[in-house]
């Protein structure tokens, strides 16, 4: 008898991640759940890390003021991924939850006033983008050059918003449903597009115009762009285990205040953790652009490294949603030791690479000496807390998987306000240890991130979140 139960192999496994599945992950072998879904959101956020080197690899041929101003632009828009990250982090919650209860029409509905939210939340910005992107850059302490020659870029940019929160709250809906797989290609094609556009975009190769630095985010807003339309179009063909049709498209206010409520606590999280970059930025822009152009590189090599490990994060926070929906908190835990056990192996490897690397990484953006020189030391210095990172982002994405995104904001606050902030002006401008004072600031507050979360976690209080 046991010898025609054919059990599928580890390579079916990956393919059906890869190619999507109907996998109930509230039940069977909970090694084989976490490897259904960590694999698309692994290589989800890996095409999401690439598209971040790749874009500053070819706005770095175009000077240190082009990179500087992709750095300062960055840090402005952080603002707008805390937003899009804390709306995101709502909806899976709301629709993980819905999932595990097996009630789908339900978790439609969630997924639609999620898209309302992001809608409303987008215009003010986006106005702001376009008629104050001068004035954002002067308060960011950005060289008269960039805001008087370089603004475009952050025009678009931040002009261009919708598309950033349409794809972080629709993918937050499929991941929230277990449909990883689909998230996994609508990033794909978003960046894919991206990668392509950008040097034709920049550099005007063929019938392409020569835009500059203006041609990277057009490249970057068209991209995601054609990728939100994809999502509707998927949301929409009634094959997923989210279909949304017209009758849904309304407003339903008990709804989204439950979305916003769980969202706020998500938003302020990220918003505490994202405006700390932007006060580690106006700090490294007192060393001037060749500073802040090392530390963006850097950064961007940094976010590739890490980025498919927050593929397993998000593995882990879709798992205890759904698993608490269907009444299960013991294997919810079981599965956040699990994916942060991985995530701890994995990070560990490639932390080492990158400190033994460094210098070589960064030559490959940049020829200029002095850049490679604090790229490559700012770059080594991060490498020291790459466990702490790996731990950190699963304990952090576990709280908000259950609806509970106050734990984090209020570690979030401590970690990054009370600690980061501060110890990186002392270090680096009262003690002179420049810009490798920030970076040992980083490290120094994301371990205590990794300590707080673990304490925490242990209460169980998580458990009993109602969403």
């Amino acid at each position: 008898m046991n010898s025609e139960i054919k059990l599928p192999s580890l390579w079916e496994d990956i393919k059906s991640s890869i190619s999507g599945t109907d996998q109930d992950f509230t039940k069977g072998k909970l090694g084989r759940a976490i490897l259904l879904l960590s694999i698309p959101m692994v290589l989800e956020m890996s095409m999401e890390s690439i598209f971040a080197v790749v874009d500053i690899f070819f706005v770095s041929r175009l000077g240190a003021a082009a990179v500087a101003t992709v750095g300062i632009t960055e840090s402005i828009i952080t603002i707008i991924y805390a937003i899009g990250i804390g709306l995101a982090m709502g909806t899976t919650a709301l629709v993980s939850r819905r999932v595990g209860e097996k009630d789908f029409k339900s978790a439609a509905i969630s997924g639609v006033q999620a898209i309302f939210v992001a809608l409303l939340v987008s215009l003010p910005i986006a106005i702001i983008g376009f008629f104050f992107s001068k004035d954002l850059l002067q308060l960011m302490g950005a060289e008269t050059a960039i805001v008087e020659d370089l603004y475009g870029y952050t025009s678009i940019m931040i002009t261009g918003n919708i598309v950033i929160m349409m794809l972080f709250v629709i993918n937050a809906v499929f991941r929230g449903a277990g449909d990883a797989a689909i998230s996994m290609r609508v990033l794909w094609l978003a960046n894919g597009l991206n990668i392509v556009l950008d040097p034709l975009l920049i550099f005007g190769i063929g019938f392409f115009p020569e835009f500059g630095i203006k041609g990277a985010a057009m490249a970057t807003v068209t991209g995601r762009g054609v990728a939100v339309i994809y999502q509707f179009y998927l949301l929409g063909s009634g094959k997923h285990r989210i279909n949304i049709s017209l009758s849904q498209l309304k407003l339903q206010w008990h709804v989204m205040k439950n979305l916003i409520r769980v969202s706020l606590g998500g938003i302020s999280q990220f918003i505490i953790a994202t405006s700390s970059w932007i006060g580690l930025v106006r700090i490294l822009t007192e060393f001037g652009s060749i500073t802040v152009a090392g530390y963006t590189i850097a950064i961007r090599i940094f976010i590739f490294s890490i980025l498919p490990s927050w593929g397993m994060s998000n593995a882990a926070a879709t798992l205890v949603g759904q698993n608490l929906g269907a009444g299960k908190p013991d294997r919810a835990e079981k599965s956040v030791w699990a994916t942060a056990f991985v995530n701890m192996a994995f990070l560990a490897v490639v932390g080492i690479i990158l400190y033994l690397n460094a210098e070589f990484l960064i030559s490959l953006f940049t020829s200029d000496s002095e850049i490679i020189r604090i790229g490559a030391q700012s770059l080594q210095i991060l490498s020291y807390g790459y466990l702490a990172y790996a731990f950190g982002m699963i304990i952090i994405q576990a709280f908000n998987g259950a609806g509970d995104t106050m734990t984090p904001t209020v570690i979030n606050f401590i970690c990054f306000w009370l600690v980061e902030i501060p110890l990186a002006y002392f270090l680096a401008l009262e003690l002179g240890f420049k810009q490798d004072g920030v970076f040992y600031a980083i490290v120094v507050s994301e371990t205590l991130l990794a300590i707080l979360g673990y304490l925490v976690f242990r209460r169980g209080k998580w458990k009993k979140t109602n969403v």
